[in-house]
């Protein structure tokens, strides 16, 4: 009898009609069960009530060879033509493969990242790899997520490839299946395609539960799945919901910081449903109709965030292992995964509600979470923390959605107008501040540092009271924008003056290098030795400017003693 052997990545097999014709791909389980795309079964004339029951699945990556016949498995066949929703089926073979493997789906992020398909295009009945780019889904509705091409001119998904598992290419998810093609989308030159990621499957199927691995998107509040009901008719909670999706659905990045529980008004589930309207296996208790009626800047693209955690009353030895599981990471104690987190490519998007609820709290954010605060920014993080008290002074944040009322002067008369403008102007100026920030501020050692964000809150605060009527906090709200007007305006001065002090340096050292070589020459070693450190200084970031003043001063001081001399 012939030894069976794997090749590479056993789990991928075709599946066929009853004649041999090949429909698509699939993923085996084990020697019983293949993971496939309700469509191609239809396709195969064997879905419920169809011309057969039967299909065949062949193998590609075991010698020898073997073919199976294979059925439904009862109530799997989930198909919702015309929509981005489901198209999964379990198929379970007549006879078992004899191949001995057993595979498991991985619940990981989907917001970016590169995994590689196996299909079997008609040019190609024996497969054909492809490989493609994670990107999430800007829809407001349906369950795909969306995968890119990588470049042109190399094979790309097309019709035969519905079915193939998505494996992780590079990260922490290197070689796990985390999801399985359900289309392809081609129109000239534009080349798309979608997978079903492992958490809906599970959704659909709870039967796979033993073939999958990881931990949720979602550990948000008490309860899975729905959306909270009657959240966004309050004016506060549909303010921060509107807020805190436009930061999330943008480049931002940092950490932003959110009351959740500070005032009677709101409570933490608004929060939970932003974070239900991005998370792959909340998408299916969730109908389009319900997404697409929600009011504007209220849901997220399909795996937005990338991991949502409820510390109450958690350790933060638990929170650690969530996130240990859940990114794949090689694990260890807080300090190490943080580090890990920190270094991780592409940088995460995390929510964590009920911080200051957490067993220890103070632990929690000394040894994880206030270290992520304080990096967040530089490191392309994006870091949600909510708290249902005030958050503790200290922590470092870039945006604050604090929801209780700003305090002024009751006197003072500022109209709705008025204030629109001041915030607007805020915000228009923040927007410049953040990209000069982002130019040079990492670059300068001890550069001063971009004050948090306030349009943000400001906005918060005006739309409540613009929904409340006549609000003597217009004036509260008008003296804060100015007065976060005149804080960018300090940063801007003192950074750009770092920024020319830079050019001047670097403009000085390369006029006088210039004209030491015209006396002296380049190979002048006692000249050289002085001009290599202060351009190194120059150049190396961050960048110490008291340093490099010192050694450019250095440097001519000995050009201008040379020509003195001479």
């Amino acid at each position: 009898m012939a030894l069976h052997h794997h090749s590479d990545r056993p789990w991928r097999v075709r599946v066929d009609d009853e004649e041999g014709t090949p429909c698509g791909a699939g993923v085996l389980l084990d020697d019983r069960h293949v993971l496939t795309c309700a469509h191609v079964v239809r396709y195969a004339g064997a879905a419920p009530g169809g011309a057969t029951s039967r299909v065949r699945i062949s193998s590609v990556a075991c010698r020898p060879e073997w073919s199976r016949t294979a059925h439904v498995a009862p109530g799997t066949w989930v198909h919702e033509s015309g929509t981005q929703r489901g198209d999964v089926a379990l198929l379970e073979l007549d006879e078992p493969a004899g191949c001995g493997i057993r595979t498991t789906l991985w619940k990981a992020p989907i917001s970016g990242g590169t995994v590689q398909v196996y299909g079997f295009p008609q040019h190609a009945p024996f497969g054909m790899g492809a490989d493609a780019r994670l990107a999430g889904s800007g829809h407001r509705q349906g369950e795909w997520g969306l995968l890119n091409r990588l470049r042109e001119g190399v094979p790309w998904i097309e019709p035969g490839y519905s079915g193939a598992g998505a494996m992780a290419v590079g990260g922490e998810f290197d070689g796990h299946v985390i999801g399985i093609v359900v289309a392809d989308y081609v129109n000239g030159d534009e080349k798309a395609a979608w997978m079903l990621p492992t958490e809906t499957i599970l959704r659909y199927l709870p039967a796979i539960e033993e073939f999958t691995g990881g931990d949720p998107a979602d550990e948000l509040g008490p309860t899975r799945g729905e959306l909270p009901p009657d959240v966004l008719g309050d004016p506060l909670r549909l303010a921060l919901t509107q807020e805190l999706t436009r930061l999330l659905d943008s480049g931002w990045c940092g950490t932003a910081v959110v009351g959740t529980g500070g005032t009677t008004a709101v409570g933490d589930s608004w929060l939970v449903r932003l974070v239900r309207t991005a998370d792959p296996a909340g998408r299916v208790g969730v109908s389009d109709a319900e997404l697409t009626a929600s009011p504007g800047d209220t849901v997220l693209g399909l795996g937005t965030i990338d991991a949502a955690y409820d510390a109450r009353g958690r350790t933060v030895g638990d929170f650690a292992g969530y996130l240990t599981r859940r990114f794949g990471l090689p694990g260890g104690d807080p300090h190490e995964v943080r580090r890990q987190l920190l270094r991780r490519r592409p940088p995460a998007c995390l929510v964590v509600g009920g911080v200051d609820r957490a067993r220890d709290p103070e632990a929690l954010l000394g040894e994880l979470l206030g270290q992520l605060a304080a990096r967040a920014r530089s490191r392309g993080l994006r870091l949600v923390l909510g708290f249902e008290a005030t958050p503790p002074p200290g922590l470092s944040y870039d945006v604050s959605l604090d929801p209780e009322p700003l305090r002024g002067n009751p006197a003072r008369n500022v109209g709705a107008p008025e204030v629109q403008t001041a915030v607007e102007r805020l915000a228009a100026q923040e927007e410049t501040a953040s990209a000069l920030q982002l130019d040079w501020g990492v670059r300068f050692f001890a550069a001063p540092r971009l004050p948090p964000l306030a349009a943000p809150r400001l906005r918060v605060r005006l739309a409540v009271a613009r929904a409340t009527g006549p609000s003597p906090e217009l004036g509260a709200i008008h003296d804060e924008a100015t007065g976060a007007r005149a804080a960018l305006t300090r940063f801007e001065h003192g950074l750009r003056r770092m920024i020319t002090a830079h050019e001047d340096l670097t403009t000085s050292l390369e006029l006088h290098r210039l004209r030491a070589a015209r006396y002296f020459g380049d190979e002048d070693r006692p000249l050289a030795e002085r001009h290599a450190p202060a351009a190194r200084a120059l150049q190396t970031e961050p960048i110490d400017l008291g340093a490099a003043r010192e050694l450019v001063r250095r440097y001519l001081d000995e050009v201008n003693r040379r020509f003195e001399e001479r």
